[in-house]
């Protein structure tokens, strides 16, 4: 083995660091703060959604059936509300990509990858959004209890 191999790559570390946090910051946000607000227009229904991730150029959404099937399929369009008060959304256009049946403790939902349609004018917003998201995963800092810095 060489010495080189032995190296560590503390770039590609960092790296690997900050999309951990952003993942992590993505549940927390969504969970709490956004996630009982995002919703998918189908055949003129309005149905609740959990999204799970959040990148530049798509997202992962879970679609919990009730105990039955929705019939979105890949390369369908589909629009979703992404509320961020209670009467005000960000309207966004995906492309199912992908989608994956799941059975987590008895309860049935399915799973859809897609991605942005980025030539509509609210992807802007959504856009600004996504890299606050990016932003806050590299620069935050977790709270271990030591003091408290107010003024830089």
């Amino acid at each position: 083995m060489s010495d080189e191999s032995k190296l560590l790559n503390f770039n590609q570390k960092r790296v690997s660091n900050i999309e951990k946090k952003r993942r992590n910051f993505e549940r927390v946000f969504f969970q709490n703060f956004l996630g009982a607000y995002a919703t998918i227009e189908q055949s003129g229904v309005i149905a609740p959604i959990e999204i799970l991730d959040i990148s530049k150029e798509g997202l992962l959404f879970k679609l919990s059936s009730g105990g039955r099937s929705s019939n979105l399929q890949v390369n369908d369009e589909i629009s979703i509300r992404l509320y961020f008060t209670k009467d005000s959304y960000i309207p966004v256009i995906l492309n199912i990509v992908r989608m994956n049946n799941v059975n987590e403790m008895g309860e049935i939902s399915q799973e859809f990858g897609c991605k942005f349609d980025k030539s509509v004018p609210t992807f802007e917003a959504l856009n600004n959004f996504i890299n606050f998201i990016y932003s806050f995963a590299e620069h935050s800092s977790f709270d271990k209890g030591d003091q408290k810095v107010y003024f830089l």
